[in-house]
């Protein structure tokens, strides 16, 4: 949905004052369990486009039968149609759970199968994620239940009780092996030995607990690199660790007897698991197209802050990855669904690859420096002429180069923000230019500056 547009496309804006405000009221309906049951969790997101403020909402599949007021419509065409008959209800109830394994009903199972000692963690953590106030604050245990798809009825059948996604999420750990024997996820550390295993943890409890000790299993194995985003230090390693774990978490195909796992090599760290696909091959930011494969869990872990609007996971770990190891994931959909992290212990953001060392260790002496100097020379002595040389450099060497002559203690950081390039561009661009012999390094990466071909 995007309010601020008109059906022809036309895109006519909304106020922009007026915005916060809309997506407030928007949020507080779709969360008021007496106008939408079950409540849908969704994130609307503001855009700018040519001058205008748009507001643009998501709205992904569901597996549940939504009531409006207490009215089931159906959408046909362009017309909101209101569906009372049985047989029609019945008939999406069937349709959707066709799709979505996490709605089949446990007529059996009671209050006394679910860890309701989970519930008061799991209210303060709706709370905090919507900063303050959520529905679930002031239900009861049964209405939060309700409220977020875990309780319902199968209409097909007459059926009512709990749902395969209320005991995964919540269930006693005799129960989920009751009702899925093969559910674990195996957690694996393989650097030395990479046949069998260095460490290893098989994770077989709810998956509010699963996702608590995946997190602990990548912190203990995994580096937190130093990262400043707005001046503000964050961890690489826990956004990482933190998608790509809800990710396997959430979308999984449970009633699979294909064992999932979470692997950590020494130069990646990637995730396996059942998967109802919709399609094959890989998966990047300009072809996702976000499909929920559960998404009553999915709900769930977005209301409590273990994941975001859907498709953000695949966007977050291709924007993160290249900061934490310099290179980019990979998202491989088909029957087992596949995520691979890059590891690279030895890369950091702020300084490149350890073995890029001409850009950090100090040059000590005015030899080192007639070296380099030398070394340009004999670079530049295959070229005919300076004119041919500019002709070889692309614009963003060009940019670079006018940066430096302005400023020779410009930093690399400095190069970046002035040319509007991005951090790995600018590290790339300058590898260039110092084979080509144009620039070279005085001094360290910190006192140092740099010095142009005369």
């Amino acid at each position: 949905m995007f309010l601020g547009v008109l059906d022809d496309g036309t895109v006519t804006g909304v106020p922009k004052k007026a915005a916060p405000d809309m997506i407030k009221n928007f949020i507080t309906v779709i969360s008021n369990p007496n106008q939408f049951m079950p409540t849908i969790y969704l994130a609307p997101e503001l855009l700018e486009y040519e001058g205008h403020t748009v507001i643009h909402v998501h709205v992904p599949p569901s597996a549940e039968v939504h009531s409006y007021k207490k009215v089931i419509y159906d959408r046909v065409d362009d017309a909101d149609v209101k569906v009372t008959a049985t047989a029609q209800i019945a008939g999406m109830y069937i349709r959707k759970q066709n799709i979505f394994t996490e709605k089949r009903i446990y007529p059996y199972a009671a209050l006394d199968d679910l860890r309701l000692d989970l519930l008061p963690k799991v209210r303060q953590m709706a709370v905090n994620h919507a900063g303050g106030r959520h529905p679930w604050e002031n239900m009861s245990d049964q209405e939060l239940l309700k409220s977020a798809g875990l309780y319902g009825t199968d209409i097909a059948t007459g059926e009512k009780g709990y749902n395969l996604a209320c005991l995964l999420l919540l269930g006693k750990d005799e129960v989920i092996l009751n009702v899925c024997p093969a559910y674990e996820t195996d957690a694996l550390v393989r650097r030395v030995n990479v046949d069998r295993y260095d460490d290893r943890e098989i994770i077989r409890t709810n998956l509010i607990e699963s996702y608590d000790q995946l997190m602990e299993f990548a912190r203990k194995h995994l580096p937190d690199k130093f990262f400043l985003e707005n001046d503000s230090r964050i961890s690489l390693r826990n956004i990482l660790a933190r998608e790509i774990i809800s990710n396997t978490l959430m979308h999984r195909e449970f009633t699979s007897s294909y064992a999932a796992k979470m692997v950590i090599q020494k130069e990646r760290m990637y995730t396996e698991n059942a998967n109802r696909a919709v399609g094959e091959g890989f998966i990047t930011p300009n072809n996702l197209e976000p499909n929920p494969k559960n998404p009553i869990i999915a709900s769930f872990f977005r209301n409590i802050g273990r994941a975001d609007r859907l498709g953000s996971g695949v966007r977050n770990l291709f924007k993160y990855s290249k900061f934490y190891s310099g290179q980019d994931p990979q998202f491989q959909e088909g029957d087992i669904f596949r995520m691979m992290v890059p590891l690279k212990e030895e890369y950091s953001f702020d300084y490149g690859l350890a073995d890029e060392a001409d850009d950090r260790v100090e040059m000590e002496t005015s030899a080192m420096t007639s070296a380099m100097t030398s070394a340009m020379t004999s670079a530049m002595s295959g070229l005919k002429s300076e004119k041919e040389i500019l002709r070889k450099l692309t614009d963003t060497e060009r940019r670079i180069m006018e940066q430096i002559k302005a400023n020779p203690f410009i930093t690399q950081k400095e190069l970046a923000a002035a040319t509007g390039i991005s951090h790995a561009g600018v590290r790339y661009a300058m590898k260039g230019l110092k084979e080509m012999g144009l620039v070279i390094r005085i001094g360290t990466n910190r006192i140092g500056k740099w010095q142009l071909k005369d």
